[in-house]
């Protein structure tokens, strides 16, 4: 019975493996190895890991005693460096030389990978520290190429600015295009459609606004012939009409404040300029009407007698202000040197001269103009003057 026990257990656990006891002794030992594997490589691993920390006063000691452990920084150095250069390029040729905006979008986030890749770079511990050789391993930092990256990524920065307004606006003007025509066809009032026209006109011309040296505006430049057609097709004589509406319109803008700006004289030679500035814009206004707009034509011309009319009078009022005011000054000047040349002594007085430059005066006082702002010195010289002449003459 004792033999067959024995033998049962044998056949047990030969067909039962992982149910036979293992020994105590040999767990214990194996965790101990792994504990001291794990001290051995954890204390040469720490080490470089606190040697490679971005601290400069953790590096430059470092780098003077033991630079070997810094190859894993140099490495993660370059590897930044040479991306950043990298995605500068590719960023360069997709926003310098864009086929769609998603060339844009690309070039845009390249610009973003680099400037990341360059924060990256500890500047200040290269400058000091630009090379590592060691061994197999050898790398140099040019500070020249990467301020030369930083420039380029600000460029590329302005660049994508630029190109997102662009496109801003070529969308926004598409949009308001293709709006204000479906407007223009759906107007039932005259009064509608000249809106509609106006705001037609309008998009048109943002499209021309949008800098050419975008891929916008080289979009924009190639639908516009297409677009101005468009308009010319539907619009047509309505347009037309509207646009001798508004020149006409505006010169009476012009006229209005021209006019206004002329009541009440006298005026300076400033004044008087400014109301012929506002008479020759009008007129302006009215000169870009063709003669084939037989609309608004006839009416142009009709305003165009009566404005260089207006204009050759406030000429003529601006000639004799200036006139007026130079014959003023030169009376006064001969005033004040005929008093200086009277002596004290009334013995030696030239009676002949001082009448003879009175009379001077008073011709001079007599050819200010009535209407000008010297007029009014002048009648108070010239009684003065008439007055002292007719003390001085023989009774």
């Amino acid at each position: 019975m004792a033999e067959l026990e024995t033998e049962i257990q044998a056949q047990y656990h030969a067909t039962y493996h992982h149910k036979q006891p293992i020994p105590q002794k040999a767990k214990w030992g194996n965790f101990r190895k792994i504990i001291w594997t794990a001290i051995l490589l954890g204390i040469p691993v720490g080490a470089v890991w606190i040697a490679n920390l971005p601290y400069p006063v953790i590096r430059r000691p470092v780098a003077e005693k033991a630079p070997i452990l810094l190859l894993p920084s140099y490495m993660n150095m370059e590897s930044n460096y040479r991306q950043a250069i990298t995605s500068v390029q590719q960023a360069q040729h997709l926003i310098e030389n864009p086929t769609s905006p998603a060339d844009l979008d690309l070039g845009e986030q390249k610009v973003k990978i680099a400037q990341k890749n360059l924060d990256a770079l500890p500047v200040g511990f290269l400058n000091d520290w630009p090379e590592y050789r060691f061994g197999w391993y050898d790398w140099r930092f040019n500070i020249y190429e990467f301020n030369t990256a930083r420039t380029k990524i600000g460029q590329l920065e302005a660049k994508v600015f630029q190109e997102k307004n662009a496109q801003i606006l070529l969308t926004d003007s598409e949009q308001a295009l293709q709006k204000a025509k479906q407007q223009y066809q759906q107007a039932s009032t005259p009064t509608d459609k000249q809106a509609t026209i106006a705001s037609w006109r309008s998009s048109i011309d943002q499209l021309k606004q949008i800098p050419s040296v975008t891929l916008a505006g080289e979009t924009a430049q190639a639908k516009l012939n297409n677009y101005q057609r468009d308009f010319q097709e539907v619009v047509g004589l309505a347009a037309g009409n509207e646009r001798v509406s508004t020149f006409i319109e505006v010169a009476r803008q012009f006229s209005w404040e021209a006019a206004k700006s002329g009541q009440n004289p006298p005026h300076s030679v400033a004044e008087w300029q400014q109301v012929e500035q506002l008479w020759e814009q009008a007129i302006a206004q009215l000169q870009q009407i063709r003669s084939d707009d037989l609309t608004g034509y006839a009416e142009a011309q009709k305003l165009l007698a009566q404005y260089n009319s207006n204009l050759g009078q406030v000429k003529i009022r601006r000639q004799a202000e200036q006139v007026s005011v130079e014959t003023l000054q030169r009376a006064q000047g001969r005033i004040e040197r005929l008093v200086a040349s009277i002596p004290t002594d009334a013995t030696s007085v030239n009676l002949n001269y001082i009448i003879s430059e009175l009379q001077g005066i008073i011709n001079e006082l007599e050819n200010v103009q009535n209407g000008t702002t010297a007029y009014l010195k002048s009648q108070e010289l010239l009684l003065s003057a008439r007055n002292k002449l007719k003390q001085r003459q023989p009774q």
